[in-house]
């Protein structure tokens, strides 16, 4: 399986052609979708067209940039012109697009092959993406286990080989949660960096629009062929010129052992380096959970109102009762929670003052088994759904860019991701010191030798 750049090179030195990467990529579909279940509509058709005009234009001497042939999915939020938008729901049936988002009219505009629309958590409304009109995606390390959510379809098609990157969204870590459990990178850009226009929300306070990639470097020409920018290779920094802080308080109490040992060897990893690494903490991080439920809930009360009226039971019961509930979010809840957003977000800036990135962990455990409701953790029982949100969600309150890098994996073999966090609106800085984290630790992208035998 390649990355964008190792593709990239083949394509223009004639080694491989965008209609053979997009035939692999339909062949893997076609052979494995039943039974991972990442794609909700798969545009076949097209993509091939896509694919030989592709081939067309750069045989001609027409090269659109490092994304032209490359065989993408898309998350089942965005509009493609003439493709239903579900949200992964029966409320949409028959919401068919008369256009499409912004981002893939960008993306369409790079050259990029458009694959299919992937599964999520039903309107985004999750965490492990098993309440889904077409059913549960799975992990493809461990189909009895979730691949994260709500972009889960994303990851699980690049982990499998159906896609060479993905385009999905997240409002309290659904770009980063499945790219840690899945082991693959994860990239959320700075809040409004990229549009979310065109795109099913569940809160338009905290939606932001990403990537999930093989590597930090796809994720950078991902990032540029959303906002529609040329691009060039990304550079790293030099590792000894880097300061990190590491948070601790909370963000670190509740860690399974094995994203524990598996966080600090890459805390180690980075401090034999020669980078700066010292600690810090969020004052106020005791109040994130109410300050980001009280928006997101109000938020996806607000979008949902008319058709909890009238199509209640077209909803999955899981997110149809959070909707509900969401509903008791008062005006004096939620203008309180947006004051204490501000002081979140200051409480970062001020985290981030002397340092070139925050690390943390992304997902305290590792990818949890489908349907599981807790995970004991230290002798005692957590939920999943609120474990799986508690270190990416702050982030989503304050719109600083992060990106989710794999960092290790557990005794028993699942992936932990660790989460880098960079200043207001510095995206790209964000991902030159990414890069150097992924040299330094040394791990290989998201496909998994397991998963290579086509």
């Amino acid at each position: 399986m390649f990355t964008i750049e190792e593709f990239g090179r083949k394509l223009r030195r004639r080694e491989l052609s965008a209609a053979e990467a997009t035939d692999d990529c339909l062949r893997r579909i076609e052979a494995d979708n039943a039974r991972l279940n990442a794609f909700i509509h798969v545009m076949a058709d097209e993509a091939r067209r896509q694919a030989t005009e592709a081939d067309r234009e750069i045989r001609s001497g027409l090269d659109r940039g490092p994304l032209h042939g490359v065989p993408l999915s898309i998350k089942d939020l965005f509009d493609i012109k003439g493709v239903a938008t579900t949200a992964a729901s029966r409320v949409r049936a028959g919401h068919v697009a008369d256009r499409d988002a912004p981002v893939i009219t960008h993306l369409r505009q790079a050259g990029a092959v458009l694959l299919g629309k992937t599964n999520l958590h039903e309107f985004a409304f999750g965490t492990t993406n098993e309440d889904s009109a077409y059913g549960p995606a799975r992990n493809p390390l461990d189909v009895q286990r979730s691949p994260g959510g709500s972009s889960g379809g994303s990851a699980v098609s690049i982990v499998s080989g159906m896609a060479l990157a993905s385009l999905g969204t997240d409002t309290g870590g659904s770009i980063r949660i499945p790219a840690a459990a899945c082991g693959t990178v994860g990239l959320k850009p700075a809040y409004g960096e990229v549009t979310a226009e065109g795109a099913v929300p569940l809160s338009r306070t905290l939606d932001h629009v990403g990537p999930l990639t093989q590597t930090v470097s796809d994720a950078w020409h991902m990032f540029n062929g959303v906002l529609g920018r040329s691009t060039s290779s990304l550079t790293a920094r030099p590792v000894g010129d880097l300061r990190f802080a590491v948070l601790r308080p909370y963000f670190c109490d509740i860690l399974d052992d094995g994203v524990r040992a598996s966080f600090e060897a890459a805390l180690d990893g980075v401090r034999r380096a020669h980078a700066h690494v010292d600690e810090t903490a969020i004052p106020h991080a005791s109040a994130i959970v109410p300050v980001y439920m009280n928006l997101s809930f109000g938020d996806a009360a607000a979008y949902h109102a008319a058709t909890l009226e009238t199509m209640a039971d077209l909803y999955t019961r899981p997110v149809r009762l959070r909707l509900e509930l969401a509903r008791y979010v008062t005006a004096e809840d939620y203008v309180r929670a947006l004051k204490g957003r501000e002081v979140l977000r200051r409480e970062v800036d001020a985290a981030l003052s002397g340092y070139d990135a925050l690390l943390l962990p992304t997902l305290p455990i590792p990818a949890p088994i489908i349907g599981a409701s807790s995970v004991e953790i230290g002798g005692s029982k957590e939920p999943v759904r609120a474990l799986m949100l508690r270190l990416t969600q702050l982030f989503n309150l304050t719109g600083h860019p992060v990106v989710s890098v794999p960092c290790g994996t557990t005794p028993g073999g699942l992936p932990v991701g660790l989460q880098v966090v960079g200043r207001q609106g510095q995206t790209d800085a964000l991902l030159q010191v990414a890069a150097t984290l992924e040299q330094v630790l040394g791990v290989r992208r998201g496909s998994d030798p397991r998963l290579t035998p086509h």
